[in-house]
């Protein structure tokens, strides 16, 4: 018998409304009231999120992201900033003693993006995990150059024709893992390098090259548009597969919707936590 976890597909929220649902999931995991969950999400509006240790003012042009119409906000889990636009958001809340979940952060990680794995082979894209083989990759891991998620290695990257697919942040709280990840459907890159501070245009227009050799959408590598239910379809399918569990549509109470608005009151809608380092 497949164990049966919760899926949860919130569609378009408020960036506050996410980072405040993944937060209060974990908070139910960890007080035993629900089993694990693979939640899927979209962002109204297109929003810029930082890692948990970015430095917003000294990384990131605010005055570009409000120009933009874009959200602004500050992850509970480390990693570099993401711009949310066209793509699919993934999280995963389980228990750090679930049967499934190996002890090292790492082994976790690879683990859980197993199902984001699934989910590119469901579409018919060849992905694998890449890992870090160097000493000189390795030492960029602990600090990469780039405020960019996709232009920064991490350990197990997702990569489809030798290109990074996902970038994926874990974070452990009260005994349980919050892994939650961007799967790029489309990009346009232009935008997302307005958003951050570079020293000089040449070094921008370099960073910038790197990452088209970098990193690359689902559309770019099908050759078409795909829509976000099909997205959807596939990831779930894959992440049923890639953690060989059987997944059950689930629906928030009002009582839990309650919660997760003093979550955002407190931390994700309040400039205090998202402007605060």
């Amino acid at each position: 018998m497949k164990e049966t976890w919760y899926f949860l597909n919130s569609g378009y929220c408020s960036p506050s409304f996410n980072m405040a649902c993944d937060e209060a999931l974990l908070q139910w995991q960890s007080e035993g009231l629900i089993p694990p969950v693979v939640r899927f999400y979209n962002w109204n509006p297109a929003t810029l999120s930082i890692g948990y240790f970015q430095k917003a003012k000294e990384e990131i042009d605010l005055e570009a992201v409000k120009r933009y119409g874009f959200g602004f906000v500050r992850r509970p889990t480390g990693g570099r900033a993401v711009l949310h636009d066209n793509e699919l958001t993934y999280s995963v809340i389980v228990s750090e003693e679930h049967s499934k979940m190996p002890s090292s952060v790492t082994e976790a990680y690879r683990v859980i993006s197993e199902g984001v794995l699934q989910g590119f082979r469901e579409l018919g894209l060849d992905a694998y995990f890449s890992i870090p083989k160097t000493e000189a990759e390795k030492r960029q891991l602990k600090s990469p150059k780039s405020a960019v998620c996709f232009d920064a290695p991490s350990w197990y990257e997702l990569v489809v024709e030798g290109k990074k697919v996902a970038g994926s942040a874990q974070t452990r709280k009260h005994g349980v893992i919050l892994q939650h990840g961007a799967i790029l459907i489309d990009l346009d890159d232009n935008i997302m390098f307005d958003l951050f501070k570079f020293p000089n245009h040449r070094i921008r227009n370099r960073m910038q090259a790197n990452f088209k050799n970098k990193a690359v959408t689902i559309n770019q590598l099908l050759g078409r548009t795909i829509s976000m239910e099909e997205a959807i379809q596939a990831f779930r399918n894959g992440f049923e597969k890639g953690l060989n569990v059987r997944l059950q549509p689930y629906e928030l109470t009002e009582e839990q919707l309650e919660q997760i608005k003093q979550i955002e009151i407190e931390r994700y809608a309040n400039d205090e936590w998202n402007f605060a380092k």
